[in-house]
């Protein structure tokens, strides 16, 4: 389907909840301020554009395109990004509240996640290799059977991961996080 093109435009303070954002590829656009909440995004392509302070909560994302997408102070609750199209799949979020929301199944390395909120995300069976999460706090987060090779959670607060039910060689953890892996052994950490 040949959907019309929208490119470098850009989009403020718009309310999509009532009107859906019109189907079509939107190129290198920039949206502020615009709310999505229960919006239809469905078969949209966005390629090389940017939310800032955006609501996408519980938007639907089927098979939509996210290539080199930038997602800034953007709420983004219970979204269900194991739907879109995984083609050319690649974003990056920036103080981001991505509570309840899915990356089930999909293919999401190199993204980098900083100072994110994640409570109880999904990334079972995610590969999720060399992935940054930055000063993320992944409360209540499933990891299981997820490749998270190379993955950096240096920074990252309140994870908890199974090293037996995940692939973790060359994760990065520090010191004071370690606890978040031995959670599943029942061991007493002093």
């Amino acid at each position: 389907m040949n959907l019309p093109l929208t490119d470098n435009q850009t989009l403020n303070s718009k309310d999509y909840t009532k009107n859906s954002l019109p189907k079509a590829d939107y190129i290198e656009c920039t949206f502020t301020n615009c709310n999505f909440e229960n919006s239809d995004l469905s078969n949209i392509n966005f390629l090389e554009c940017d939310f800032v302070d955006c609501n996408f909560s519980n938007a639907n994302v089927m098979h939509t395109t996210f290539n080199a997408v930038t997602f800034k102070d953007c709420k983004i609750l219970g979204v269900l990004f194991h739907n879109c199209n995984a083609f050319l799949l690649s974003f990056k979020f920036t103080n981001c509240t991505l509570n309840l929301s899915s990356f089930y199944q999909l293919k999401i390395n190199h993204t980098q996640f900083s100072n994110c909120i994640m409570h109880q995300v999904d990334f079972t069976e995610s590969e999720a290799k060399q992935v940054v999460f930055k000063d993320c706090d992944l409360r209540d987060s499933t990891f299981d059977r997820t490749n998270i090779e190379h993955t950096d959670f240096t920074s990252a607060i309140n994870f908890s991961i199974n090293p037996s039910m995940n692939q973790i060689k060359n994760a990065s953890f520090s010191k004071e996080s370690i606890s978040g892996l031995l959670e599943c052994f029942k061991i007493k950490i002093k």
